[in-house]
């Protein structure tokens, strides 16, 4: 469930531009090699302004060269302070409360914050659980609510792999008891809490190459510019010119920052955290950037069927009557037969039966009937009807084929074999059987159902587009697990499959080169979730499960992980667009300094220069230019703040395409935005009178 918040507030920007200021601090700033030049330009240029004759042309490089940094720590800010407001909510979660430890048989009161891991805790109908733990005894439905935003509540229970609860959920019914599996500090509500509000996130190994490599581009444009001063003076000399007023330090301190790639690296952080928030905002809590990234490139995804692929639970599909029989007495006999089943398969028998042939269990005489449970020795259930003195005068019965067929004695082999035609081939398909009789008469087959999700052939389709392999690995035997596979249409199944399999299903794949992502949530997917490069444990899952995993699904839906790809493709293709774009940034804006500096080089009998035929944006003078590029600097940071906090479109396409699809679209409007821009700035504050 994605969390239905605004993308921007008026609340949430009013933090950000306050947070904005505390950002200026070194501390903050020498985290980001390109920000941090443009923070010592703006300091050498502040002093110059001082202590230099007074000039407004300084002044207002000055302080552009500030809002150019204010900027960037405000896109920083606005993205951390969306994570901030969310953990806020999640504090109120935190509360101090008396618990029930279970000290030598007895129920002793203490304190939440007391509690150790290995405690055990006991927790009645509108307890709040105090601590992560498992339970060790007992079963209860929990609200869960205030950790996943789902109203609905779950079923917790000892043993198996749904016994994991979480601190800040309220137990709705019954008695369970917890142990506890976290110390003070460190449960999962703490961690969550640290991730969403930015204070654990690191830097990622694609984020940490990529500013070394910005940082490389600003070091060759810092000894660049640096040589701009030798080289004006030389030329000058030589064209018996001065223009010693247009290459002041101020001037190649704005040409720098015009030049380095500012833009991309105001954004980096922002697109970084965006991504994980986008995450949260699906109840994916990401123990790291790293985690997202990753899922950005993984080209293998491995998913178990049932939950995943399928819907889970087996529903009825069909009735397929025997020779002599119709389809309507068979549901007929299947619904009478199911009414006192209270299983999913049990309960959609009486759907179709009703859907098909109208047929309404509130018009049968209940009242004589005696309902046969289900067991696992019989393998079938129904119910036998009797008469007023106690007698059974029919018996219907539905289950299991070899059961029905034990149950009906003397079987005839004609039925026998025409079960046999029917059964084969529905369990070929996937398809589960079960058969009907009604006394000594066997009417026909249930068929059960699987069944694939609406759409995942389409999704699976998609991202086969990007080069992504999908692996199913599941329980069933071979023909089950082909036709669902052929159904669901992913390119590869492992049937039969054991936790072993899985594992070594996982290392296989990496040792031959591929990055993957899996589903668990079982104590016996820990290894398997640990090994994957993106590991994705369910919150309903066990505790082992959960910390093995490096990210944790508070919906518990399985299918997220195609979800958790799409965010970090569509993380790696922002930081992508937006370097593009800032780096075809740097080369126009190139183009509007350097003329308008050298324009009047070497100027014969009152013509221009040579150089001023670069000058093709007409720019009013040399100070408008400088002036108009480092404003368009600054104010381009703010316009490309949304497209880092939303992402750029995912494009399911090879990377070739997306490459070709960024030049065109980034690069080429990285290029021609500047011209039009600086431009209209030019226009603009010479028309107020600012130079």
């Amino acid at each position: 469930m994605e969390r239905q918040e605004a993308f921007l507030d008026a609340k949430l920007i009013c933090t950000a531009l306050i947070e904005a200021f505390l950002k200026f601090s070194p501390m903050s700033q020498y985290r980001n090699p390109v920000m941090f030049i443009t923070y010592l330009g703006a300091i050498f240029t502040t002093i110059i302004s001082f202590i230099a004759p007074f000039s407004t042309f300084n002044i207002q490089i000055t302080l552009w060269l500030w809002f150019t940094v204010y900027f960037a720590n405000f896109a920083s800010a606005i993205a951390e302070s969306r994570g901030k407001a969310q953990a806020a909510s999640l504090k109120k979660s935190q509360m101090e409360a008396l618990s029930k430890k279970l000290e030598n048989g007895r129920e002793v009161s203490v304190p939440a914050s007391e509690l150790k891991k290995g405690d055990r805790v006991v927790c009645n109908a509108g307890d709040i659980i105090p601590a992560d733990g498992e339970i060790v005894e007992g079963i209860a439905t929990v609200d869960e609510s205030a950790i996943t935003g789902e109203s609905a509540p779950v079923i917790r229970e000892s043993g198996g792999d749904r016994s994991a609860v979480t601190a800040g959920t309220r137990v709705v019914s019954d008695r369970i008891v917890i142990s506890i599996t976290s110390e003070k500090g460190n449960s999962f509500l703490d961690r969550m809490i640290r991730l969403v509000e930015g204070t654990q996130r690191q830097k990622t190994p694609n984020e940490i190459a990529l500013n070394i490599v910005l940082s490389a581009l600003t070091i060759i444009f810092l000894l660049t510019v640096s040589a701009v001063r030798t080289f004006a003076m030389y030329t000058g000399k030589a064209a018996q010119q001065d223009i010693s007023q247009y290459v002041t330090l101020p001037v190649l301190i704005a040409l720098l920052v015009c030049l380095i790639p500012t833009t991309i690296s105001a954004l980096l952080s922002a697109i970084g955290i965006a991504g994980m928030d986008r995450l949260i905002r699906r109840n994916v809590i990401a123990k790291s950037g790293r985690a997202v990234e990753a899922a950005g490139d993984i080209d293998v995804l491995i998913l178990d069927k049932t939950g995943t692929i399928t819907l889970g639970n087996r529903v009825a599909a069909e009735f397929i009557p025997l020779a002599g029989v119709s389809e309507k007495e068979l549901a007929e006999a299947a619904q009478i037969s199911s009414l006192p089943d209270e299983t999913p398969e049990g309960r959609s028998i009486v759907v179709l039966a009703k859907n098909k042939y109208d047929l309404r269990a509130e018009t049968l005489n209940t009242k004589s009937f005696r309902f046969i449970p289900f067991s696992a020795q019989k393998r079938m259930s129904g119910v036998d009807m009797v008469d007023e003195t106690g007698r059974v005068v029919r018996s219907i019965r539905k289950g299991a084929i070899e059961a029905i067929k034990s149950w009906v004695q003397p079987l005839n082999e004609a039925v026998n074999e025409q079960i046999n035609q029917i059964v084969q081939p529905l369990m070929r398909k996937g398809g589960t059987p079960l058969a009907v009789a009604d006394g000594n008469r066997i009417l026909g087959i249930i068929l059960l159902k699987d069944l694939v999700k609406g759409g995942i052939k389409e999704r699976f389709s998609e991202i086969r587009k990007m080069g992504i392999r999908t692996l199913m690995i599941t329980g069933d035997n071979a023909a089950t697990a082909g036709a669902i596979a052929a159904e669901a249409g992913v390119d590869d199944f492992i049937a039969n499959a054991t936790p072993e399999m899985k594992l070594a299903c996982i290392r296989k794949e990496q040792q031959a080169g591929h990055l993957i992502a899996m589903t668990g949530d079982g104590t016996n997917d820990a290894p398997a979730l640990a090994q994957a490069d993106v590991g994705v444990a369910m919150n309903t899952g066990t505790q082992a499960s959960r910390e093995a995993g490096n990210m944790v699904d508070l919906d518990s839906n399985p299918t997220k992980l195609l979800s958790i790809v799409r965010i970090g493709k569509q993380l790696l293709m922002t930081r992508g667009a937006l370097t593009t774009f800032s780096i075809a940034n740097d080369v126009a804006k190139y183009f509007a300094i350097i003329p308008a500096i050298f324009g009047s080089f070497y100027a014969l009998s009152g013509k221009p220069g040579p150089l001023n035929h670069l000058n093709i944006m007409q720019l009013h003078s040399p100070e408008s230019a400088i002036l108009s590029a480092v404003i368009f600097n600054a104010l381009i940071i703010v316009l490309l703040i949304p497209i880092a906090l939303r992402g750029v479109p995912c494009r399911f396409q090879s990377a070739d395409l997306i490459l070709r699809h960024n030049l065109m679209v980034y690069g080429v409007g990285g290029l021609i935005s500047p011209f039009i821009g600086i431009k209209l700035i030019d226009l603009f504050i010479t028309f107020i009178g600012l130079i």
